[in-house]
C-alpha cells in the first residue's frame, strides 16, 4: 500500500524537475545560450526524474483509491451497526431504507420483499408517498423490481430518459426520471426482494462505480431483514405457542369441571369450531355401535361421512381433508378411536395447517374426557336403574311385609284363638322380623330416592331436644335392657336448628341405635349438644369397641360392614351411617367421627342454627 512518505517524495521531485527546468530555460534565452552537449545532458539528468514523478503519480492516485475505499469501509460498517442494532422487523426494515437513502443521496426509493407466495410487496419507502403514487408509477417499480430479482443483478440507468430500456415508459416521462438503480436481496443464494432507487433531479445520481459498496449494503441488509425475519417469526411462534397453551389450559379446566357427557361434547366441539376457524361442525362419539352427535352452532343438516371415508378416519392419527372447506379429525383414546370432529368453512375456504394441528390437539386433551363422561353416563345410568328397582322392589314388599305384620298382631291378639306359648313364641318371631324387613325396605327407599335426588325434606325452625326425646322413646327400652347408662347434655337455650324434624329424629335414632349396638352390658353412651357460632353441634359417644382407621375410611360407604367378629354378629345393612351422613349434609351440616380400636367412638354432626326469617316462615 502507497504511504504517505512516498507521495511526499514523489512531490518533492516534481520541484527539483521543475527547477531544473526553469534554469535551462532562462540559459536558453540568453546569448550565447546552452550548447548542444549541455542540453542532451540536462535531458538525461531529467529522464530518471519523469520516471520517479510518474511513478509518485501513480502511487498518489493508489492512495486516494485506497483513502476512498477505506471510507466506504467505514460507512457500511457503521450502516452495518445500526442495521443489527435491532431485531424487530418493521424497524428494521425502516432503518435499512433510512441508511440507503443517506448513503446514496437518492431521492427516494422503497424496500420491496417477496411474499410466500412470490409476490412483491412495498415493506418500507422513503419519500415513496404509497398513496400518492400513481398506479403507473408502482407498476413500473414492480417491473424494475421484478426484473432484477429475476436476473439476479443490479439494474442501473444514468439517464432513463435517454436509456431506450426506460425512455417509452409513461412513468418515465410523466414523472420526468433520470436516474435509477435496483439492487437485489440475496441470502445464503435465495433472493428475498430488492432496494429500489430513483431521482428526477439530475442524471448520474447513481454510476457503475456505486454498484460494488450498493451490492455490499444489500448483502448487509439482507442479513438484517433475514435474522429480524427470524426472531419475528420465532416470537410470534413462541407467543402463538403460548396462547395455545393457555386456551389447552383453559379447555382442560372446563373438561375436568363436569362429567356431563353433553356438557363435554359440547365444550370440545366449540373450542374446536373456535380454533379451527370454522363455521360450523358436528362432534361424533362412537360407543357400542351408536353414534352420538354434538353440533355446532346448533343442529344442522350436514352431510355424513360415508363408511370407507369414517373408516380412513378412524384409522388415521391426523386429520383429513375432505373436500375445500371441510375437514375431519379424529379423537383417539389410548390408541382407540372414540369420535371425530367433522368441521366446515363456508365459501370452501381451505383449513391451514395451524389450524388443523390446533383442532387436533384440542380433540387429543378432550379424549380422557370424553371417555371418562362416556363411562361416568353409564355408571349413573346403571345407578339410576339400580335406584329405581330398589325403589320398585321395595314399595313391592311394603304390601305383603303390611299384610304379614297385620296378621301377626291378629295372632298376638288371639283373634282366631288362643295361642300356647309355643305358637306365641313363633308369632314375636315373625312380628320382630317383619319390622326388621321393614326398617330395610325403609332405609333402601331412603338411599334410593338420596341418589336420585327425589328426597323430600320438609326444613323448618326445629327444637332439637324434642327430636332427641323422640329418638329415646324408640331406643331407650333397648339401651336399659342390656344396663348400659346413657346421659343427656343440651342446653336449655340451645337455638332452634334448620331441620326436618322427623329427619333429625331418624339421624339421632340412627346414631343412638348404632352406639347401643355395639356398647358391651354396663357401657355409656353420652349426648351432647352446643351451640357452635352459627351451628348447633351435637356429638354422640360411646364406650364400645370402637372403629379402626382403615374401617373408618369406609364407614359412610353404603353397604359397608366391618369385617370385625364383634361387627358381624350384629344385625345390619350397611346403609345406617350412610343415609345419617347424607340427611346431614342434604340439611346444610356435616358429619364426623373420631374412634380408636378397643376405646368406643363419637359420632358428630351440625346443623345450622335457624334464623329470624326461618322462624317468621
Amino acid at each position: 500500500m502507497t504511504s504517505w512518505t512516498e507521495v511526499k517524495m514523489g512531490t518533492t521531485t516534481a520541484a527539483v524537475l521543475l527547477e531544473s527546468m526553469r534554469v535551462v530555460h532562462r540559459a536558453l534565452t540568453r546569448s550565447p545560450g546552452l550548447s548542444p552537449n549541455q542540453v542532451a545532458a540536462r535531458l538525461q539528468e531529467w529522464q530518471p526524474l519523469v520516471k520517479e514523478l510518474a511513478q509518485g503519480v501513480q502511487q498518489g492516485a493508489e492512495l486516494v483509491e485506497n483513502v476512498e475505499c477505506g471510507a466506504e469501509l467505514a460507512i457500511l460498517h457503521e450502516i452495518s451497526k445500526v442495521l443489527n442494532s435491532s431485531l424487530d422487523l418493521k424497524e428494521t426494515l425502516h432503518l435499512v431504507m433510512d441508511s440507503l437513502i443517506h448513503l446514496t443521496w437518492a431521492e427516494r426509493g422503497c424496500l420491496v420483499l417477496l411474499d410466500e407466495e412470490g409476490n412483491l410487496e412495498i415493506q418500507a419507502a422513503q419519500h415513496f408517498d404509497l398513496d400518492g403514487v400513481s398506479s403507473c408509477e408502482l407498476e413500473f417499480s414492480h417491473t424494475v423490481v421484478q426484473e432484477a430479482i429475476q436476473e439476479g443483478r443490479p439494474l442501473l440507468t444514468t439517464n432513463a430518459q435517454l436509456d431506450p430500456r426506460f425512455s417509452e415508459r409513461e412513468s418515465v416521462v410523466d414523472y420526468h426520471l433520470r436516474s435509477i438503480v435496483c439492487v437485489p436481496l440475496s441470502i445464503r443464494g435465495r433472493v428475498i426482494g430488492a432496494l429500489y432507487l430513483d431521482s428526477r433531479m439530475r442524471e448520474g445520481v447513481f454510476s457503475q462505480a456505486d454498484l460494488p459498496m450498493l451490492a455490499a449494503f444489500a448483502d448487509q441488509a439482507a442479513i438484517a431483514i433475514e435474522n429480524a425475519r427470524l426472531y419475528t417469526m420465532t416470537d410470534r411462534s413462541l407467543t402463538e405457542r403460548v396462547a395455545e397453551l393457555t386456551t389447552l389450559q383453559q379447555i382442560d379446566r372446563e373438561l375436568n369441571d363436569t362429567l356431563d357427557f353433553e356438557r363435554v361434547l359440547d365444550v370440545t366441539l366449540s373450542w374446536a369450531t373456535w380454533a379451527a376457524q370454522a363455521d360450523k361442525g358436528t362432534l361424533s362419539v362412537l360407543d357400542d355401535g351408536q353414534v352420538h352427535t354434538a353440533s355446532q352452532p346448533g343442529p344442522e343438516d350436514l352431510e355424513r361421512p360415508g363408511s370407507d371415508l369414517l373408516e380412513r378416519v378412524l384409522s388415521s392419527r391426523e386429520p383429513v381433508s375432505v373436500e375445500a372447506g371441510r375437514m375431519l379429525v379424529p379423537i383417539r383414546y389410548k390408541e382407540r378411536a372414540v369420535g371425530f370432529l367433522d368441521l366446515w368453512r363456508d365459501g370452501g375456504r381451505s383449513f391451514g395447517q395451524g389450524q388443523a394441528g390446533f383442532a387436533s390437539r384440542i380433540a387429543d386433551h378432550a379424549a380422557a374426557a370424553i371417555e371418562n363422561a362416556r363411562l361416568y353416563e353409564k355408571v349413573r345410568q346403571a345407578n339410576e336403574s339400580k335406584s329405581e328397582f330398589v325403589s320398585l322392589v321395595s314399595h313391592e314388599l311394603r304390601t305383603p311385609m303390611t299384610s304379614i305384620r297385620g296378621y301377626a298382631d291378629l295372632l298376638e291378639a288371639q283373634v282366631a284363638g288362643p295361642l300356647n306359648a309355643r305358637q306365641a313364641e313363633f308369632v314375636d318371631t315373625i312380628r320382630r322380623n317383619t319390622e326388621r324387613m321393614q326398617a330395610l325396605v325403609s332405609d333402601l327407599q331412603d338411599i334410593s330416592r338420596i341418589e336420585a335426588g327425589k328426597l323430600w325434606l320438609e326444613v323448618k325452625p326445629t327444637v332439637f331436644a324434642q327430636a332427641l326425646d323422640n329418638a329415646l322413646q324408640g331406643t331407650q327400652a333397648q339401651i336399659e335392657a342390656r344396663s348400659q347408662q346413657l346421659t343427656t347434655t343440651v342446653p336449655h337455650d340451645l337455638p332452634l336448628v334448620r331441620a326436618d324434624p322427623a329427619r333429625l329424629t331418624q339421624i339421632l335414632t340412627n346414631l343412638l341405635s348404632n352406639a347401643h349396638k355395639y356398647t358391651p352390658e354396663g357401657g355409656r353412651i353420652d349426648v351432647r349438644a352446643r351451640r357452635e357460632g352459627a351451628y348447633v353441634h351435637c356429638a354422640v359417644s360411646d364406650t364400645g369397641i370402637g372403629i379402626s382407621s382403615q374401617d373408618q375410611a369406609h364407614l359412610f360407604t353404603k353397604f359397608f360392614r366391618s369385617e370385625d367378629p364383634a361387627v358381624r354378629e350384629m344385625p345390619g345393612t350397611g346403609l345406617g351411617l350412610c343415609i345419617v351422613k347424607n340427611l346431614v349434609e342434604l340439611q346444610g351440616g356435616r358429619m364426623t367421627v373420631e374412634s380408636q380400636l378397643g376405646e368406643g367412638a363419637t359420632f358428630a354432626f351440625t346443623l345450622p342454627v335457624a334464623g329470624e326469617e326461618d322462624e317468621e316462615a
